[in-house]
């Protein structure tokens, strides 16, 4: 080998050394960020899923799904939340809150159910939130992981010759 290949070796070498360094701690940082990103969304749903079910909230019987299952789960949820509007909209006959006179006692009736709604419908997408939180975690220590190995030096080759 000439003076200017070795040189040539010992600049890739060391270039590659480096983004390789350089490519191991992203997936280490990826990895550890994707760690994170999980625990805190199962943490979240599980937070959510005990304070629903502490409230001792039951899905009514004539609701379309879940009837008389308990509420600690975002289709639970969901399912109360749509019943509470089919019997508010009964009670009102048809009326929403900003549809009922300001006089009208049913407004109470409305307004109660647009609230109960409004925090059911908050813990569907606390869950929701949760579980991307989750899904985005396993992708992040996958795409690390897949960092790290990139990142790890192969044994060359022999030359034939």
């Amino acid at each position: 080998m000439s003076a200017t290949t070795d040189t040539t070796v010992a600049t890739t070498t060391v270039a590659d050394s480096t983004t390789s360094s350089t490519v191991r701690l992203l997936g280490i940082l990826v990895g550890i960020a994707g760690i994170v990103l999980a625990i805190g969304g199962a943490v979240t749903w599980f937070t959510v899923q005990g304070q629903l079910a502490n409230e001792n909230i039951t899905v009514s019987e004539d609701a379309a799904m879940f009837g008389g299952a308990t509420v600690d789960g975002p289709l639970t949820a969901y399912a109360q939340a749509d019943i509470i509007n089919q019997h508010a909209l009964e009670s009102t006959e048809g009326q929403t809150y900003a549809e009922l006179d300001r006089e009208d006692p049913l407004r109470d009736v409305a307004m109660n159910a647009s609230f109960l709604r409004a925090s059911l419908f908050t813990s569907v997408v606390s869950f929701g939130v949760a579980a991307m939180a989750m899904a985005l975690g396993v992708i992040f220590v996958l795409v690390g992981w897949a960092l790290v190995r990139l990142a790890t030096p192969t044994p060359a080759a022999p030359r034939a010759g």
